[in-house]
């Protein structure tokens, strides 16, 4: 039976997920069909899935930053800049940012933020002043520098995201086709192609979950991802039904005083923080796998640092208070 206390609805939007992830299988699909064309033709043409250098920098805002900056950093690491136009500092850093993420030819992304137009965003981040650059690779929000460094010390943090990203994550940027400028985005010439095949199975497992059937739940998301792995409505849908299920038959008094008594216990504290969640205690939990992450090593560290980014999903990577822990991770693990 699905817990009283966890209402499913606004947990996460699988609408949202959904369209997100829709949009995605198309722009591949369309990459796929301009690669076949292109082979046809003898292989004239850009690179598939290439982009312009002026696409290495792009302007970001609230409304779209899951799609514009977190979905794309499980493709290229993407540096945050907030700046203001009043913002003397910032018309300095601001060029030599530009300057810089071009130089790296597809290895990072940039994304402007005007805090003016964005102040959720400034608030989610905590940022005291500006200019303040940050990174989030792979979806994990990285601190980098406040106000204006020397050019010498922007490449070297650039080296070591770079590298963290590829040897941590395996992100190794996009490709760039200096002769794709002015060419319509792969994306947007997928817009008539029609929706994967999955609908069918998704709503089925939204229908199951909803009825309290987390087994046949998490079965269907599991089907589509044996076809589709990265279909992202469905890893976050089975990491919602598969936290239902471990929390369906816990005796939260023993769990809760197995936390109490062994802080540094690994699965102690990742089945107290599963409670917290369907609890709605979300910062709760969130703070407690940081703090374990912080006091454990090894595959220990790896087990409650991975726990957190499943509750993560199940969250929605919009929420604020999501954000807020992948900041404190970030200072954690870095």
């Amino acid at each position: 039976m699905q817990p009283r206390n966890m209402s499913m609805s606004g947990v996460v939007d699988l609408a949202a997920v959904k369209a997100a992830g829709e949009a995605k299988a198309k722009a591949e699909q369309a990459r796929a069909e301009a690669a076949s064309r292109a082979a046809e033709s003898g292989g004239a043409g850009p690179s598939a899935g290439a982009v312009p250098p002026s696409a290495l920098v792009i302007d970001a805002d609230e409304a779209g930053f899951e799609r514009d900056v977190l979905q794309l950093s499980a493709e290229v690491p993407v540096v945050l800049d907030f700046w203001a136009e009043w913002c003397q500092p910032c018309k300095q850093l601001s060029p030599l940012l530009e300057r810089l993420i071009t130089e790296a030819n597809g290895r990072l992304v940039l994304a402007k933020i005007d805090v003016d137009a964005n102040q959720m965003l400034m608030q989610q981040f905590q940022i005291q002043g500006i200019p303040a650059v940050f990174a989030v690779v792979a979806g994990q929000v990285l601190p980098l520098f406040q106000g204006v460094v020397p050019e010498q010390q922007i490449r070297e943090t650039f080296a070591q995201l770079v590298q963290v990203a590829e040897e941590r994550f395996g992100i190794i940027g996009i490709e760039v086709d200096p002769d794709a400028e002015g060419a319509a985005p792969a994306a947007s010439a997928a817009d008539e192609i029609p929706a994967g095949p999955y609908d069918a199975l998704l709503e089925a497992a939204v229908v199951a979950l909803d009825a309290g059937d987390l087994g046949g739940a998490v079965q269907a998301y599991k089907n589509v991802l044996a076809d589709d792995p990265g279909n992202t409505e469905a890893k976050l849908g089975l990491a919602q039904a598969e936290l239902l299920a471990r929390v369906q038959h816990m005796n939260p008094q023993a769990v809760r005083a197995a936390a109490a008594e062994n802080p540094r216990d690994p699965a102690a504290q990742i089945a107290a923080a599963d409670l917290d969640l369907v609890g709605g205690h979300v910062e709760d939990a969130f703070g407690r796998l940081v703090d374990t992450v912080r006091v454990t090593f090894g595959e220990d560290r790896d087990a409650v640092r991975l726990r957190l980014l499943e509750l993560f999903d199940v969250i929605g990577a919009d929420d604020p208070r999501v954000s807020a822990a992948r900041t404190a991770l970030a200072r954690v693990l870095f």
